[in-house]
C-alpha cells in the first residue's frame, strides 16, 4: 500500500509473523494482513500500520464547553476533528456513522498536519481537539501534530473513552497534550455487558495517570436510561471518582437521547438532578449537568460560598466572574481553571 494515510505505528511488538498493538489496552495480537479490533490498524509484513493517519472524517471549529470542558480555557474554541473506527462497540453511540465506519486509504480525506495547524490559526481557534469518535484512532497523527500546535501557542486535547495504553498516554503527553476528557460509561457490569468485556479499572487508571502527568482532566458520564441510571451505579461512579481523582476534578452527568441501536427514552432530568445532588453531597466540588440547556447546574459555583462564577447557556459562556488570579471574587476561594478565559 502506498497511501498518505498508511503510516507505521510507533507502539507495537513483533510476535513472529504477528504483531501486538500497544495503542490501547485491548493489545490486539494481529495475524499477517489482518486488522485489529478497531479496524484502523493492520499487520503488513510483520509491521503494524495505521490506515487512518490524517484521514479526517469531520472537522469543525467548536466551543471547548461542548466537549465538555468547563475548566479548560473557558470561552475558547478548538478546531475539532476525527477519523473513523473505535475500540468500543457502545450500542447508543451518538456518532456511530463515524465510529462504525472503517478507514479506506483509497478514499481518504487526507489533511496534512501542517494544513490542520494553518486552519486552526485561520479560524481563530485556541487549540486542537480530537473528538467525535475515539481519538486514539488518530494516535499516530496526534503525536505528529501536537508538537506543531504547541510551537504556535495552541493547546491540544482529547475527548476519549480512556482505554488507551499507559505508553500511548505518556507519548501523547510528551508530544504536547494538555487535557483529556474521559467518558466513564458506568460500573463494571455496564462495561462487561455493553462495551465488550472492557476492564473499567483501566479507565480510572488512565484518568489518574493523566492527572499525575500534569494534564487537565474532566470526567463525563452519559446517563443512559435503564443502563446506568440507578443510584447504585451513579454512587459507584462518584465514589470511584473521589478515590482516583479527588473532589476538585469536574464530573459531568450528561443526558442521553436515543441513537444508533438504542431506543430507550431520553434520560429523565430528575435522574440527572439526583446524580448532581449525590455528587455534591459526597464532596465533589464541581459536578455539572449536560444536554439540558439553560439548567442552573450547567453553571460553575464557588464550592465555598456558593457564588455564581460562570453562567452558561448550553455551550456559551454568558458571564465570567473568576478573578485573574483564578479566585472567587467574593470569598477568595481558589478555583481550578486551566488556562485563561477567552472572551
Amino acid at each position: 500500500m502506498q497511501y498518505s494515510t498508511v503510516v507505521e505505528s510507533p507502539l507495537y511488538e513483533k510476535k513472529g509473523d504477528r504483531v501486538k498493538c500497544g495503542i490501547c489496552e485491548r493489545r490486539c495480537i494481529i495475524p499477517p494482513e489482518k486488522k485489529g479490533f478497531c479496524n484502523t490498524r493492520v499487520n503488513i509484513s510483520g509491521r503494524l500500520y495505521t490506515l487512518a493517519y490524517g484521514d479526517i472524517s469531520a472537522v469543525e471549529s467548536r466551543p471547548i464547553e461542548i466537549k465538555p470542558f468547563f475548566h479548560f480555557y473557558p470561552g475558547s474554541t478548538a478546531l475539532t476533528f476525527s477519523t473513523w473506527g473505535c475500540n468500543f462497540r457502545c450500542p447508543w453511540c451518538q456518532n456511530w456513522h463515524l465510529s462504525r465506519e472503517e478507514p479506506d486509504p483509497k478514499r481518504a480525506n487526507y489533511i496534512p498536519p501542517e494544513r490542520m495547524i494553518e486552519m486552526t490559526v485561520q479560524y481563530g481557534d485556541s487549540g486542537l481537539c480530537v473528538s467525535f469518535q475515539e481519538p486514539t484512532m488518530l494516535f499516530e497523527y496526534s503525536v505528529s501534530i501536537f508538537p506543531m500546535a504547541k510551537s504556535r501557542g495552541l493547546y491540544n486535547c482529547y475527548v476519549s473513552n480512556g482505554y488507551l495504553s499507559s505508553e500511548a498516554l505518556s507519548m501523547l503527553r510528551n508530544a504536547g497534550m494538555d487535557a483529556i476528557n474521559i467518558d466513564i460509561k458506568g460500573d463494571r457490569e455496564v462495561y462487561t455487558k455493553y462495551c465488550g468485556g472492557i476492564d473499567v479499572n483501566v479507565v480510572w487508571r488512565n484518568a489518574a495517570e493523566a492527572k499525575k502527568m500534569g494534564m487537565h482532566v474532566e470526567m463525563v458520564n452519559l446517563i443512559v436510561t435503564d443502563v446506568n441510571d440507578d443510584e447504585e451505579c451513579i454512587n459507584w461512579i462518584i465514589n470511584s471518582h473521589l478515590r482516583n481523582l479527588g473532589p476538585e476534578i469536574p464530573l459531568h452527568f450528561t443526558r442521553y437521547h436515543p441513537a444508533y441501536k438504542f431506543t430507550k427514552p431520553s434520560t429523565s432530568v430528575e435522574i440527572l438532578e439526583n446524580a448532581y445532588s449525590l455528587a455534591k453531597d459526597a464532596g465533589i466540588m464541581y459536578p455539572y449537568l449536560g444536554n439540558v440547556p439553560g439548567h442552573d447546574f450547567e453553571n460553575t459555583y464557588c464550592p465555598n460560598c456558593g457564588k455564581l462564577l460562570i453562567k452558561r447557556m448550553s455551550y456559551t459562556v454568558l458571564r465570567y466572574e473568576i478573578t485573574e488570579k483564578k479566585k472567587c471574587p467574593k470569598c477568595g476561594e481558589s478555583i481550578p481553571i486551566y488556562g485563561s478565559y477567552r472572551r
